[in-house]
């Protein structure tokens, strides 16, 4: 899949990871997180699911990289402190 194509999917991913989790990141960390969550979710369909390389934009490879972009956006907002998955301090 091509780079544009990756940043589209990423950012797609991004967004509604970021609405599923409840995070609460800016636009351009959201977009780097949902890219990341992208090749998660592609090397975890890989290696779990024995999918082939998702290929284009279509419904089974946003799928995929929604799936990963969770994984990346609830691992970074545990580990940034930042999003509604942090503990309140008082």
């Amino acid at each position: 899949m091509g780079i544009i194509a990756w940043i589209v999917v990423g950012a797609i991913a991004g967004f509604i990871a970021t609405f599923i989790t409840g995070a609460r990141e800016g636009i351009l960390m959201t977009i780097i997180l949902g890219i990341v969550g992208a090749v998660v979710g592609g090397f975890l369909a890989g290696a779990l699911l024995n999918l082939k390389d998702p290929t284009g934009i279509n419904v089974q490879t946003i799928i995929v990289s929604v799936v990963g972009a969770v994984i990346v956006v609830f691992v970074a907002s545990r580990m940034l402190g930042t999003g509604n998955n942090r503990a309140s301090v008082r």
